[in-house]
């Protein structure tokens, strides 16, 4: 008895002890723990906004730089009274540039004496010299390339905020200095941006020149330079690309952790911090729960163990969530890699097949024997594959040309749950749910249709002794959804089925072109990389589930539009082309062997073809020239593009009517939006004849 008393007490004065020493060691080691991970946060909340503090500052200067080489593409080689007499067209045209874009105040074109000739505020200019301004006075003894200025404040008549001015050399044509192009760039627009990424209390951000000059901070100070004895200093004069301090602003006097880096090819420095005040207030708030949770005597043994069971649990699970964040975003770039290099493959693929389909129909207008043709036959059969397997490819890598438009999902699905049904085995059972308001998407509908019959094909192959499949819609409110962190409202298709599932090792790989797990006479491996493509392209997202025994489920998110539905008319027939003998038309072509075999198409049109190998040699031709009817231009070409060679026969070429080509280029979807005709490569003679007649038709009638 008496030693199971004494058990009990030496028991009891265990737990008496262990009540006081275990709080107060968890709470010891948490603090501990917690401080560390708050560090380790602070960090990378630091290093993501100096990286989007970063990618904001590239992509706003690059406009600027952008709207400076348009202008001086504009003036290249004008004499000061030519741009004097022309002042009210480039007065419009800057003042376009300017009104475009929310971080350029105001664009100037200067001469060699500082005085305006045009600028984007006032027409006719205000008589004023500038030649004492740094932005102006940096070009005088040589081509620095682009010059970044200090914040100034306006010179009157002029006024508005301040700003910083952003220039360019105007070079003679014997070299010597003629003058400047100037963007007066808005401070008040970085801070802005600033503002609104650093919400975090004690959130810092700088745009600062390579001189200690500040272009921009938040919070505001009123100091306009880096002393060059403090850290942010040394760290501009030690000129590292990047890296991190902490330090007490000579500015404010507020301590920080900070991280920087230079600007590619600018000289500029990017800061973002937080104050370390901050970052300590939040690991004492983190303690104060702690303590919140530990410090009621009522709190036992028992509860402290299962609140650091739960707490751990939820470490886990985030740390698990992560991991599953973290492997989807390095599949997505995987994805995006595979998209950018089967996008090359395919554009010169099409180049191929353009050729090899051109030059077989040549062939057969020389040929008729029936040997020949059937040959002929094959080659084109075989074009027509390679066409199909290139649409494919450039579907994955979302390079190819989408005739996106509003459309009624459930609709959409019951008009093609026929082919759907007729696509698989009649031991398959189809079951079709749509909901019962339009739910309204703004895709392609071929390329959705595509989409479904590949998802259907699949599901077939995996339900070799029959089985269900599953399509239904419904709507989700998402909020950042999956890597591409999709936010708003969005219709979901899903597409299950009950086959033998997806193996989990190559569950990450099916979205890859080419891959699959069939005999080479059963498919390509193309069916799912087309659809991933096409949801990548309609700005949505596709998920997969699947367990081995019990089928695989596809859901596809595509944002929702509120757009009205358009409606198929019949298709408007063009007139006949009748091409008068002495039309002529431009060919703008690089590639010798796809300018060969557009040549003779446009021949057998009845046109007079005169080739052009580039752009600029077609400007030229057109310059000179005043009998080109039409002109047909590839759009992929070194130097000016063919879109930008089109907008300036727009602009100085009204009468003469453009027709685009192209097999893969990002400026297509560009092209459509301006209106101008576009023909996909690899393109036949009778698709040409359509879309040079649709020119000419479109033309006549404007005239």
């Amino acid at each position: 008895m008496l030693t199971a008393q004494r058990d009990s007490l030496r028991l009891l004065r265990a737990i008496l002890v262990a009540s006081v020493v275990l709080p107060l060691g968890l709470f010891s080691y948490a603090g501990w723990l917690a401080y560390q991970t708050n560090q380790a946060n602070a960090e990378r909340q630091i290093e993501k906004s100096r990286d989007i503090v970063t990618e904001h500052a590239l992509k706003t200067f690059e406009v600027v730089e952008r709207s400076l080489a348009e202008i001086g593409e504009v003036v290249r080689d004008m004499p000061d009274d030519q741009i004097s007499a022309d002042e009210k067209v480039l007065h419009d045209r800057l003042k376009r540039l300017a009104d475009g874009s929310e971080q350029i105040k105001s664009l100037w074109i200067f001469d060699r004496s500082g005085r305006t000739l045009v600028n984007s505020l006032f027409f006719p200019s205000p008589p004023g010299e500038f030649a004492d301004r740094d932005y102006f006075a940096a070009h005088l003894n040589g081509d620095i390339g682009t010059y970044i200025g200090r914040v100034l404040e306006p010179r009157r008549p002029y006024s508005g905020a301040p700003f910083f001015g952003v220039s360019r050399r105007r070079t003679a044509a014997d070299g010597s200095f003629d003058g400047i192009i100037q963007a007066s760039v808005l401070p008040d627009y970085f801070d802005g941006f600033y503002a609104k990424i650093g919400r975090e209390s004690g959130s810092y951000a700088a745009l600062i020149r390579d001189d200690g000059a500040v272009l921009a901070r938040v919070p505001r100070a009123a100091a306009k330079e880096v002393k060059g004895d403090g850290a942010v200093g040394q760290a501009i004069r030690d000129g590292r690309t990047e890296g991190s301090f902490t330090s007490v602003s000579r500015i404010d006097g507020i301590e920080r952790r900070v991280s920087y880096r230079k600007l590619p090819g600018l000289p500029l420095y990017v800061f973002a911090g937080l104050e370390t005040s901050a970052i300590r207030a939040a690991w004492l708030k983190q303690l104060g729960a702690y303590l919140l949770v530990g410090l009621p005597a009522t709190a036992a043994l028992i509860a402290i163990v299962l609140l650091a069971m739960t707490r751990t649990q939820k470490f886990y699970e985030e740390a698990a969530r992560r991991q599953a964040a973290e492997n989807a975003l390095k599949q997505s770039q995987r994805l995006e890699s595979l998209g950018r290099l089967t996008g090359g493959v395919a554009h010169d693929f099409n180049n191929l097949l353009m050729v090899v389909g051109g030059s077989v129909q040549k062939l057969r207008r020389r040929h008729n024997d029936l040997q020949d043709r059937r040959s002929f036959d094959m080659i084109d059969s075989a074009v027509a594959k390679g066409t199909a397997l290139t649409r494919q490819l450039l579907s994955f890598s979302r390079r190819h040309n989408v005739a996106a438009k509003p459309l009624d999902l459930g609709e959409a699905l019951t008009k093609f749950a026929d082919v759907l049904r007729q696509s698989v085995r009649s031991d398959i059972a189809i079951e079709i749910e749509t909901p019962l308001k339009p739910v309204v998407v703004l895709i392609d509908a071929n390329e959705f249709e595509i989409a479904l019959l590949n998802l259907a094909l699949n599901a077939r192959d995996a339900m070799p002794d029959g089985g269900r499949i599953t399509i239904a819609i419904r709507t989700e409110t998402l909020k950042n959804f999956g890597p591409r962190k999709l936010t708003g409202d969005y219709a979901v298709l899903s597409f299950a089925d009950t086959g033998v599932g997806i193996p989990e090792d190559i569950r990450d790989r099916i979205f890859e072109p080419f891959f699959t797990t069939k005999s080479v006479d059963r498919g390509t491996g193309l069916g799912l990389s087309q659809i991933y493509g096409f949801v990548q392209q309609s700005n949505g997202a596709i998920t997969v589930e699947s367990e081995l025994g019990k089928g695989s489920r596809f859901e596809l998110y595509l944002p929702r539009s509120a757009a009205d539905v358009v409606r198929d008319d019949a298709a408007l027939k063009l007139p006949e082309l009748h091409v008068p003998s002495s039309s002529t038309l431009l060919l703008v072509e690089d590639h010798p062997d796809v300018a060969a075999v557009a040549a003779d198409y446009a021949e057998q049109c009845g046109f007079n073809v005169v080739r052009a190998t580039s752009a600029e040699a077609a400007v030229e031709i057109l310059n000179k020239r005043r009998d080109i009817d039409l002109v047909f231009s590839d759009i992929v070409m070194p130097g000016m593009s063919g879109l930008e060679l089109a907008r300036l026969i727009r602009e100085h070429h009204a009468e003469t009517p453009v027709v685009l080509a192209s097999g893969y280029s990002e400026g297509t979807a560009t092209a459509l939006r301006e209106g101008f005709p576009l023909l996909q490569k690899p393109y036949t003679l009778e698709a040409l004849r359509a879309s040079l007649a649709q020119a000419l038709h479109r033309e006549v009638k404007q005239a």
